[in-house]
C-alpha cells in the first residue's frame, strides 16, 4: 500500500531562515571589518618606517660624498645647468629634494643629467623617484628644513610631511599623532 502525503511544496526560505543568515553575516562583518581597518593603519605605519629608513640612508650617503654637509644646507641652484637645473635656495625643502633626487657636484649643485655640456655632476641621485616621497600617514610631501641644532625639533610646524635639520641630519615625520601603540609619528 502506498501512502501519498499531500501538501504544498516549499519553494523559498522562511523569514526565520533569512533572519538567521542575516544575523550570521552581521556578526562576521563585525569581526572582519575592524581587522581591515587595523591592517590599513598598520600598512601606512610600516610604509612610514620604510620611507624614513630609505631617506635617512640617502641623507647619510649624500653627507659622506659631500664633505660632511647635509642635503639642503647648500643651494642646489648656484650654477645653472642647461638641462633641468636644481631650483632650491640654501636651507629649503626644494634644495633637499633636488640634492637627493638629481645628480650633484661636490658643492651640492643639482642637475637632471650627469654630464651637462662637459660640467660633471658625479654624485647621486640618492632617491630614484622624481621627488622625496610623501609621508604615507599624512600623504603630504612638504619638507620643512630646520637649521637649528635643537634635537627636540619635533613637529615644529603643522601640516604633515617631513622635518629635516641641516645641522644635525635628523629626518622625522612632521606629525604629532600616534600609531596604534601610542607612539608619536615624529618619534619614529
Amino acid at each position: 500500500m502506498t501512502t501519498h502525503i499531500s501538501g504544498r511544496k516549499q519553494s523559498g526560505f522562511t523569514l526565520v531562515e533569512l533572519l538567521i543568515v542575516a544575523i550570521i553575516l552581521a556578526i562576521l562583518a563585525a569581526i572582519v571589518v575592524p581587522q581591515f581597518a587595523n591592517t590599513a593603519a598598520g600598512a601606512s605605519d610600516a610604509a612610514l618606517r620604510t620611507n624614513l629608513s630609505g631617506i635617512r640612508s640617502a641623507v647619510e650617503l649624500y653627507r659622506q660624498q659631500h664633505a660632511q654637509v647635509y642635503p639642503g644646507a647648500n643651494a642646489s641652484n648656484t650654477v645653472v645647468c642647461g638641462t633641468g637645473p636644481g631650483s632650491g635656495a640654501a636651507s629649503t625643502g626644494q634644495a633637499f629634494d633636488d640634492q637627493l633626487t638629481m645628480y650633484t657636484n661636490a658643492a651640492g649643485v643639482a642637475c637632471s643629467v650627469q654630464n651637462d655640456g662637459g660640467t660633471l655632476y658625479p654624485f647621486g641621485p640618492y632617491i630614484k623617484e622624481n621627488a622625496v616621497p610623501a609621508n604615507p600617514v599624512t600623504t603630504v610631501a612638504t619638507i620643512v628644513v630646520n637649521t637649528d641644532t635643537n634635537l627636540g625639533m619635533q613637529s615644529a610646524t603643522a601640516g604633515g610631511g617631513w622635518l629635516f635639520s641641516t645641522a644635525t641630519g635628523k629626518f622625522i615625520a612632521n606629525d604629532t599623532n600616534t600609531d596604534a601603540a601610542g607612539v608619536r609619528y615624529d618619534a619614529y
